[in-house]
């Protein structure tokens, strides 16, 4: 008999509908008074903004239909459907929210706790609680246990890094009562600091105060009748002290035992279901609908209009740019076809714009040949990763120009188009104006003598191209005149009630990632200003108004119709797509920098134009993908791009597969190859490919080739069940674009099939009695016609790989839809292909060899700044301006980054460690230009224009300084300062007792007074105690 378990501390088994975690329905959580426990379901389900239904029961209390007795707490996610582990139940409600990076360990630490940490921690609390003594070896138990975390926690902010995960809570709840109060360890905040600044941190939050509050209101000696009632937690055999010896403990123990999995128990009713759908379900399966191009909506059908990004033409798209558009609406694209929706996917090269004359310029092109150039480049990387587009277009066409031009005379003639006199610099030498990108000159805030006319790489301010200081034309470094050009408007404002109405509709019934409503709303929130939608350049849409037909429409006007004009040179009745609201949903896939062109600019473009247009309804943004511990940069040649990946001779799926399997769908990702070598051998060749390969030999060497007749037994429905509960996931994740999330419920199915393969071991049936011949058959059948479904359900993520499973299983065209549970698609009799491997092994060397391929040319050496006075580098230096701009630019970036965060009230240990990665940026470039780094107010502010104001504490500026500064020790305490600030708003936020906050204050002047006097200032100043420095009156 194999033991049954409802849930270990692994990635949920039972798995759930995502789609509640959205809904207004509320989880119910079962629990009783003062159960310790259940810290970690409240404090999950507050960071992941889960409602919960609590409901306190009896500790004898039956409250699972099916369960004589049960361990509390419990959560019920859905009627019927349950959760018993309370780390698993906090992993769910954490799942909307938070991306764990780094799974093996949070998984480490979840194995640690439940296998260590809470038998331990239980019987300690047990016996102060009922004899107010305790055992000197429990003691010691407990605080060698502390002690191990104590040592992992070295340099860490969290258990897994810098990143806040289930571990964290559910490590700290179980630690929390041996903490705090009347049963903590004696002196352990003296023996483990590393704990104990962990645990503080944790315990300052509001969500875990909260939880505190509401559980025991902090009084310890209220858990005290849970305590007492609950039964103890199983214990590893012998006692182990780390994470790492419970996994190998726990292993030696199955061997040892050869004891039979563990697995999950589907609820009578989801077996009843199965059954069913097993039996009879290929009679109500719907067969594949045949597409005929052009594909135009019917009435009656799910009509899906799928549109990615446009990639910008005059580049190079590397991995991430890839993720966060084109093949994740390519996925979403291959699944509504299995799905029978009637959609079509549109894609193309964005052309126009200053970036196409700066990139033909640059390579001595014409603006047209770099873009027929790149648009091949481009359509044959999208070939190689197998981006299966209905059509894939171009923005240069007659078709943009005239509907662009009709958009315009819409909003003209409904008075949403104003005008406006612009000072703008004129090149007299070129004889024309300047765009913001073909001016450069100093930085009218930091004096940083290599700014754009757009923005300071240096400091990372927004600039106005004629407030620049001695600006040069970037063409023929002449220096331009300031002139009146008269320019167009498109008026936001006016058209702001409309696109609120449409917004407030589509957050409701559709489906947008956080980033894109948070991002969006942000816009709105701000107030919507009259944006300039003309540009004084030659290579664009001609603005056709008398007056301005010397200008061309703004790329951010233009764009975006892109996506009309493509589809009319898809089809002629494009109308039928994009003037057909009431029948038509369109889908947007990008990266979150894009989002408010997509979701302002656009929609407020179609709205004013008040033509019947299809505007967007639903919209899915990424993070950003990064490459190793950087950036993807071409011109340092850091990172994998797309023309590169085709010659490392790794097919395009394994790309595809690990690209989603990271997709950054919450929170920034990285491409890892180490990771990518273990999720290759792991996952797809010891998971995936071992149980389809697996299960088709036994069926071609001990059956011929040829399909048995199943019998199938009461745990052969329970799998069917299980399956099931997948599969449903898999829908619900890809109908709302958790398309990272589905390819785990792949995962798990294959995972349940190699289980079922090693319980029957058919491998000894088949040398058995009949009867065990013809059981042996029945289990490498039903393997089969998983296997079967594996082969569908992964057509959107690795469609090569797909028809391959297909072609051996020698499978019907008609098993290439998504139905809603398990069907026989291989009936007895059926005969399968020739069966052989899926993957190969990826080798550490092979690995090592494309680490050092593209790591690029590493770190800049050191010079001295620019934008120093006089513009003069350190004698000898190498560094070139290139990589001085480069690592600027990414200090922008980063800085930008974490205001973002900041704005968006994000997770503190999220924003701490964007924070930490800026001050490492920052003191890059402070060594690559031999420059100190000075928080604003040291000094006087150069080019602070009255009016202006210096930036802000959060943003460093790199100026000239004649004090020799410790950067290091500045690094230190800027950090300690953000950290220390981050807690103060917390406290204060909590509204935490006022001697708390004033505590916390003092320690925050103290800080800032330190990093004052590492930095050569008043510390007086610093904090308030002078006169403001930098700022003229």
């Amino acid at each position: 008999m194999s033991k049954v378990k409802y849930q270990g501390n692994k990635k949920i088994s039972f798995v759930i509908s995502l789609k509640y975690l959205d809904s207004e329905s509320k989880m119910r959580l079962l629990t009783d008074e003062g159960n310790f426990q259940t810290l970690k379901l409240l404090v999950a389900a507050d960071i992941g903004q889960v409602n919960l239904d609590k409901q306190l029961v009896n500790h004898d209390e039956r409250v699972i239909p099916y369960l004589t007795g049960s361990r509390l707490p419990i959560l019920e996610v859905y009627p019927g459907k349950f959760l018993f582990s309370p780390n698993s139940a906090a992993r769910l409600l954490l799942a909307s929210v938070i991306t764990e990076e780094n799974e093996s360990a949070v998984d480490q630490w979840l194995d640690w706790e439940a296998a260590c940490l809470l038998p331990s921690v239980f019987p300690y609390l047990n016996a102060l609680n009922g004899h107010g003594k305790v055992d000197d070896s429990l003691v010691q138990e407990v605080r060698n246990l502390v002690a191990h975390m104590d040592k992992e926690l070295a340099g860490k902010n969290t258990l897994s890094g810098s990143q806040l995960t289930v571990a964290d809570v559910a490590v700290w709840s179980t630690l929390y009562p041996a903490l705090s109060g009347k049963f903590a360890l004696k002196d352990w905040e003296v023996s483990f600091t590393n704990v104990k600044t962990w645990f503080s941190d944790l315990s300052s939050r509001s969500e875990f105060q909260r939880a505190v509050k509401e559980v025991c209101a902090g009084d310890t000696s209220q858990l005290k009748s849970s305590l007492a009632s609950q039964p103890a937690p199983l214990r590893v055999p012998e006692a182990v002290s780390s994470k790492q010896q419970v996994q190998k403990q726990t292993s030696k123990q199955k061997e040892d035992t050869q004891a039979a999995p563990e697995k999950v128990v589907a609820s009578p009713e989801e077996v009843s279901s199965a059954t069913e759908a097993w039996l009879t379900g290929i009679q109500h399966c719907t067969k594949p609908m045949k597409r005929v191009h052009p594909v135009l909506p019917e009435k009656g059908r799910r009509n899906i209009l799928i549109t990615s990004a446009l990639p910008y033409v005059n580049n190079v798209p590397h991995l991430g740019n890839i993720i966060g558009c084109v093949l994740s609406a390519d996925v979403f694209s291959r699944y509504c076809r299995l799905r029978n929706y009637n959609s079509v996917y549109i894609c193309g090269t964005d052309e126009y714009g200053t970036a196409t004359e700066t990139k033909a310029i640059a390579e001595g092109l014409t603006p047209q040949q770099i873009c027929d150039k790149y648009s091949a480049l481009h359509r044959d990387i999208y070939k190689w990763f197998n981006i299966d587009f209905d059509y894939f277009g171009r923005t240069t066409t007659s078709q943009q120009t005239e509907i662009a031009q009709d958009i315009f005379w819409q909003l003209h003639k409904k008075g949403f188009i104003s005008q406006n006199s612009v000072e703008q610099l004129h090149c007299e030498k070129c004889d024309r104006f300047l765009a913001d990108r073909f001016v450069e000159g100093t930085c009218p805030f930091c004096s940083f003598d290599d700014a754009r006319g757009d923005q300071c790489d240096g400091c990372g301010k927004l600039i106005n191209a004629i407030d620049l200081i001695q600006p040069k034309c970037k063409l023929c470094r002449n220096p331009p005149i300031v002139r009146s050009s008269e320019h167009l408007f498109l008026d936001l404002p006016k058209v702001e009630p409309k696109l609120q109405e449409h917004l407030d509709a589509a957050f409701k019934t559709g489906t947008w990632t956080n980033n894109a409503k948070v991002i969006t709303n942000s816009w709105i929130r701000d107030g919507l200003k009259p944006r300039c939608i003309s540009r004084d350049l030659k290579w664009g849409t001609p603005v056709p108004l008398e007056g301005f037909t010397d200008k061309v429409f703004y790329v951010w006007f233009d764009a975006p119709i892109g996506y009309i004009s493509i589809t009319a040179n898809y089809t002629e009745h494009w109308q039928h797509w994009w003037k057909n609201p009431d029948n038509v949903q369109m889908y947007n896939f990008l990266g979150k920098d894009n989002v408010p062109f997509h979701s302002v600019i656009f929609p407020a473009t179609l709205l004013g134009a008040d033509d019947n247009y299809t505007v967007v309804k639903h919209m899915s943004a990424t993070e950003y993908l990064n490459y190793e511990d950087g950036k993807f940069s071409k011109s340092r040649d850091t990172g994998v791009f797309g023309d590169q990946a085709r010659d490392t001779g790794i097919p395009a799926d394994i790309y595809r597969f690990y690209l989603l399997y990271v997709r950054p769908e919450t929170q920034d990702s990285s491409f890892s190859w180490d990771d990518f070598l273990l999720k290759n051998n792991s996952e797809l060749l010891n998971n995936l490919g071992n149980f389809i390969n697996r299960a088709l030999m036994f069926v071609s060497n001990s059956f011929g080739g040829t399909i048995q007749p199943m019998d199938l037994n009461s745990d052969d429905y329970n799998l069917l069940a299980l399956v099931n509960r997948e599969l449903h996931t898999y829908i619900d994740n890809m109908e709302t674009t958790r398309i990272r999330d589905s390819i785990r419920n792949i995962l798990s199915i294959s995972r349940l099939g190699n289980q079922f393969m090693q319980e029957n071991k058919p491998w000894v049936l088949v040398k058995g009695t009949d009867t065990d011949r013809k059981r042996a058959g029945s289990v490498v059948s039903l393997a089969a016609n998983l296997a079967c479904l594996l082969s569908v359900l992964l057509q959107p993520y690795m469609p090569e790989v797909s028809a391959t499973i297909q072609r051996q299983l020698n499978v019907p065209d008609t098993c290439n839809v998504v139905y809603q549970d398990l069907v026989c698609h291989l009936s007895p009799g059926h005969k399968i292909g020739q069966p052989s491997p899926l993957f190969q092994k990826i080798e550490a060397s092979t690995i090592a060899e494309l680490k050092k391929r593209f790591a690029g040319q590493g770190p800049p050496p050191s010079n001295k700044l620019k934008g120093r006075k006089g513009g003069d580098a350190a004698p000898g230096s190498a560094v070139s301006p290139e990589d001085t701009e480069r690592i600027q630019a990414e200090v922008t970036k980063q800085a930008n980054k974490v205001r973002e965060l900041k704005s968006n009230k994000a997770d503190k240990f999220t924003i701490d460690a964007e924070v930490k990665v800026l001050l490492d940026l920052k003191k890059k470039l402070t060594e690559a230009t031999g420059q100190t780094a000075t928080a604003p107010g040291g000094g006087k502010q150069k080019g602070n224009k009255q009016g202006k104001q210096p930036a802000s504490q959060g943003e460093m500026k790199v100026i000239a300084n004649s004090r020799t500064v410790d950067s290091a020790e500045v690094d230190r305490l800027t950090a300690l300062v953000a950290e220390q600030g981050n807690k103060v708003r917390e406290v204060k936020t909590s509204k935490a007792d006022k001697s708390v906050v004033d505590r916390e204050v003092v320690m925050l002047l103290d800080l800032k007074k330190q990093l004052a006097l590492a930095q050569g200032m008043d510390p007086d100043a610093a904090v308030g105690g002078g006169k403001k420095k930098g700022k003229k009156k």
